[in-house]
């Protein structure tokens, strides 16, 4: 560990906190969805224990439409109306909002509700802020909803956010929120000739860490190469361990709509880097995939033009594939990675490593896993092999974490 890196870490329990998420999805969750055993209280909520951090500040909020408290209000609502000074809003990849296709550039803006300017960190131009952006503000307050996976681009901003704020000799207080795929630590850990904006850090694609306890890492493990000593404080949640059981309140991007897509997730982002469609332009996008070229499948869809995926891949082309709606919550809450639909198509389409595009490596991050499945491998076989990533990963990662796993 990098002992020369100062770490503020606020473990302080709170007495008599009886505030409640609001545990439901953005559907109706059905009848055999995973619920969680007890209340969680998010870092958010935890107000007593960093506003006094803010006073006579200027703050930057690093969130998105997901940094709600568990009353459902808005985090900057909340601060506005409790006169803390926020002075700018840093967003991610699909907005502020959360209403942005994958991957498009986002431009800075002014907040519509609040007149605070956005400062995009996602515009095609910057990936972290400006000498410019870094004088509006005092101290970088970090609330958003990850997912838990080394693809999903929240993580790979706010470290970035971190390195600026370093930098700057500016502090940060992470609201720490739990981790939908927390109970999983499954996948290669990235060999570093893939990093890339979609790959950061040499975790595994499931790392199992809250954004506050993967920030302690980065940060102790070196990765971010910071200039200066980092003031970091992590605001812990409540109720939570890495076996808890956690509906997100709303969405966190466009495409994984509801808890089953999020737990499919891990398994059909690799479409992404293939002819092959994963649902964008559907109502079920990471619950189904196909192609117009496969071959006896009774079920088909049509991707179409709608909002949070204007131009999904093979728009307008009838695919024919495998719906997954079917499979329940609780089925796949402990599934992890399964590449045996990756496989499938793979073979259907009978394509070779023309399949591939060199985006699959980034989302994978090593070269074996192509090379394995050309090769016939089976999902088990190829999920063997990393198992000793996974066992390296957990013990290199017991310091850092806040939670009991």
């Amino acid at each position: 560990m990098h002992r020369h890196y100062l770490i503020l870490t606020l473990l302080i329990l709170c007495i008599g906190c009886k505030a409640q998420p609001r545990q439901q999805d953005v559907a109706e969750a059905p009848a055999e969805a995973v619920v969680p055993d007890q209340p969680i209280v998010t870092g958010d909520a935890r107000t007593t224990l960093y506003y006094p951090l803010l006073s006579g500040k200027r703050v930057a909020l690093f969130g998105n439409h997901t940094a709600l408290l568990p009353d459902g209000e808005h985090l900057l609502d909340r601060l506005i109306r409790d006169s803390i000074r926020v002075t700018a809003l840093f967003s991610p990849e699909h907005g502020f909002r959360g209403t942005a296709d994958a991957g498009e550039h986002v431009s800075s803006q002014v907040d519509s509700k609040t007149g605070i300017p956005i400062l995009s960190l996602y515009d095609g131009k910057t990936t972290r802020p400006s000498v410019a952006s870094m004088r509006q503000f005092d101290i970088l307050l970090v609330d958003i909803q990850d997912v838990g996976l080394r693809f999903y681009t929240y993580y790979i901003t706010m470290c970035r956010l971190l390195q600026a704020c370093a930098d700057d000799q500016k502090p940060v207080i992470i609201l720490d929120r739990p981790n939908p795929n927390g109970h999983l630590v499954d996948g290669p850990i990235l060999d570093m000739k893939y990093k890339s904006g979609v790959g950061l850090l040499p975790i595994p694609i499931l790392h199992g860490m809250t954004l506050g306890e993967l920030a302690k890492m980065a940060i102790g493990e070196g990765w971010l190469s910071l200039r200066h000593p980092l003031q970091l404080t992590v605001i812990p949640c409540l109720g939570y361990t890495h076996h808890t059981p956690y509906i997100l309140q709303v969405p966190p991007s466009p495409n994984l709509p509801n808890m089953r897509a999020v737990y499919l997730y891990p398994s059909l982002c690799y479409f992404e880097a293939t002819p092959v469609s994963v649902g964008r332009g559907t109502a079920h996008p990471f619950q189904l995939y196909g192609h117009p070229q496969m071959k006896g499948r009774t079920f088909t869809f049509t991707p179409q033009s709608m909002p949070g995926a204007k131009t999904p891949p093979l728009l307008g082309k009838q695919c024919q594939g495998v719906d997954l709606t079917g499979l329940s919550e609780s089925e796949l809450y402990s599934k992890g990675i399964d590449l045996s639909y990756l496989i499938d198509a793979y073979r259907d389409l009978g394509m070779g490593d023309k399949f591939f595009t060199g985006f699959f490596e980034k989302l994978v991050g090593v070269s074996w896993v192509r090379q394995m499945i050309k090769q016939d491998s089976s999902a088990d076989d190829i999920r063997a092999r990393w198992q000793g990533d996974v066992q390296r990963f957990k013990e290199q990662r017991k310091p850092y974490l806040l939670y009991e796993e």
